[in-house]
């Protein structure tokens, strides 16, 4: 982390430096803009045999059997934090999903827990219901220490705390309730304590499971869940949108420092804004257009962004005509006339309502939207719906996918999250900085790489799952690679090191399964005496480079795979390398599930 950020850059940006998503139909943030792109749909249509609970419902003629299906809700891999089967079974779905998910999300920025000396901040939304529904603890007398391990796994109060303490960081801890706003207003929080040097980093989001899990729901005209399971934004047909489950982790840190600390920047959060509507509300629960337009135009204005810049309109987006018509007013009151014309969505079709977690979806599409330079079509959306007027708007509906070339010569989006209650809020994103150019990479010079994992089997998949990318990324520069891998990963028991100089034989090295070659595994590897490693010099970090050329790289590497510690930042030191998102942890894992305590 840099004490001495470059000055060049506005001092409210915060870049968003990594990401985590699980969503109905997809485990991770490539499949989720996968499914975007292609325009998939992945709320599910249940068989009535699917559905284990509203037996006394599932024959009504309204009853809907639609849901976003999270297929790993009920799984876990307690190992990777050092957790007990016993507390695993405790702790309440989202909070395993948070704590897996921000841990993903760090690793995606390039930054291992072990060697962050800062203070980490840690936002999160979830759904209080959700501990109630999965298995309240008995009201126990006790305060004992098995009482209080309970109450702090199955707590929603805890979820953000117990992600500190089980990836061993300092930092603040703040679990959100702002309902459906939720994921926005951790953000929004996150950013704040940020900018007022509070914390170094922020892992902000939300999880919600909705339980029981899976099951459909009841339509009822003029609310907000659909008629036939499908969201249609904007769309004359729409009836409103299916529940859904997910969780959303975003890495943060002020823009001058990531650009300093060579961090990967997939966007950039300009301003974030957050209101209620109070006593204001047409109707208690209902968007207030009046409040919901001064609560995006402060977005921008805290920003000092103008409304024709903003290209990109992530609306809330229930797909009900009522609750459309008032967003769609709402926003044209906070945008005003103007000539440029912005791109308007709802991520709900694809993936349904997500709760706490629905603004998330939305952030993490407009962040991918960003980086990839694409506006993914609106799904669902065959009929616009007349009465919201859109030619007298600023937006038009995005109803094909199509490459994003802004008017305004610069890509920014918004993202409106709506909770009931009366809760809005606003996020307004940039595209990342263009990076400063540097001399084209060294090539021959050999480069250390590692992966580490609990077992063989994981470490199997990592080389796996990293092989996969870098043939799948001919961009990816080796000594991105290597500086990410060797600095930005939790050091485990198994390991596996390699010394190449090009991209090519890494990717052989990851592919070959001979004990002889550029690669050295710890169950490959002879047992070694410590005091055989007597020669190296060390520091606290552990041994230092005796050089860069192949062989002391070679004796490094064959130090680490058997269980030296070594200084990875004085071998990477002074170079021009760069943060890179790579594949992050295979985790492995098991269904928890408590029924009775």
């Amino acid at each position: 982390m840099t004490d001495n950020p470059e000055q060049d850059y506005d001092p409210g940006d915060v870049a968003v430096i990594g990401m985590s998503l699980r969503a109905p139909g997809a485990r991770t943030k490539e499949q989720f803009w996968d499914n975007l792109v292609h325009g998939r749909e992945s709320v599910s249509f249940l068989a009535k045999d699917d559905i284990h609970v509203d037996e006394t419902l599932i024959h009504s003629p309204f009853y809907v059997r639609a849901c976003g299906v999270l297929d790993t809700y009920d799984k876990f891999d307690p190992s990777v934090f050092g957790i007990s089967d016993r507390m695993a079974a405790a702790m309440t779905p989202e909070n395993r999903l948070f704590l897996e998910s921000a841990w993903e999300t760090l690793e995606d920025g390039g930054y291992d827990p072990d060697r962050l000396r800062a203070e980490i901040g840690m936002y999160g939304a979830n759904n209080p219901q959700t501990a109630a529904l999965y298995s309240s603890p008995p009201d126990r007398v006790s305060v004992g220490p098995e009482a209080i391990e309970a109450s702090l796994a199955w707590s929603p109060d805890t979820m953000t705390s117990n992600a500190l303490y089980y990836m061993g960081l300092i930092g603040e801890a703040v679990t959100v309730a702002a309902v459906c706003a939720g994921f926005h207003y951790a953000v929004h929080l996150a950013c704040q304590s940020l900018l007022l040097g509070q914390t170094d980093l922020a892992i902000a989001g939300g999880a919600m499971v909705r339980l029981p899990h899976p099951r459909g729901h009841l339509w009822e005209e003029n609310r907000i869940l659909s008629k036939d399971g499908h969201c249609r934004p904007f769309d004359a047909n729409g009836t409103g949108t299916a529940l859904s489950s997910g969780v959303v982790t975003v890495l943060l840190k002020p823009l001058g420092h990531a650009v300093a600390d060579r961090d990967h920047i997939y966007a950039v959060v300009k301003g974030s804004a957050v209101n209620n509507n109070g006593v204001s509300a047409m109707a208690y629960g209902l968007a207030q257009p009046e409040r919901l337009s001064a609560c995006i135009a402060n977005a921008m204005e805290v920003g000092g962004v103008t409304p024709d810049t903003v290209s990109m309109y992530e609306a809330n987006g229930l797909g009900l005509p009522m609750t459309d018509e008032l967003e769609v007013h709402a926003a044209t009151m906070a945008f005003g006339k103007q000539t440029a014309t912005t791109s308007i969505g709802g991520v709900k079709g694809n993936v349904g309502h997500g709760g706490v977690v629905s603004g998330g979806f939305g952030a993490i599409k407009a962040a991918l939207a960003l980086h990839h330079k694409t506006l993914p079509a609106t799904i669902n959306l065959t009929e616009v719906n007349q009465d919201l007027d859109f030619p007298s708007t600023p937006f038009v509906p995005q109803i094909e996918g199509a490459h994003w070339e802004p008017e305004a010569g610069i890509r920014r989006a918004g993202i409106t999250s709506i909770g009931g209650g009366g809760y809005n809020a606003h996020l307004l994103l940039e595209e990342a900085p263009t990076a400063a150019g540097r001399a084209p990479e060294d090539e021959g010079r050999p480069r250390l790489a590692t992966l580490s994992a609990l077992d063989d089997d994981a470490l199997a998949r990592q080389r796996a799952r990293l092989k996969d990318r870098l043939e799948a990324d001919p961009d990816l520069r080796l000594d991105d690679v290597c500086f990410s891998l060797n600095l930005g990963r939790k050091v485990m028991a198994r390991r596996w090191a390699a010394v190449v100089r090009s991209r090519a034989e890494l990717i052989a090295a990851l592919s070959d399964d001979a004990v002889r070659g550029p690669a050295t595994t710890t169950a490959a590897a002879p047992q070694a005496d410590p005091g055989s490693f007597s020669r190296f010099s060390r520091n606290d970090n552990g041994i230092v480079p005796s050089g860069q050329d192949a062989r002391a790289l070679s004796e490094l590497a064959a130090a680490w795979v058997t269980g030296q510690q070594v200084d990875f930042e004085a071998l990477h030191l002074g170079e021009a390398s760069r943060r890179v998102p790579l594949p992050t942890y295979p985790f492995q894992p098991r269904r928890f599930w408590r029924t009775d305590w």
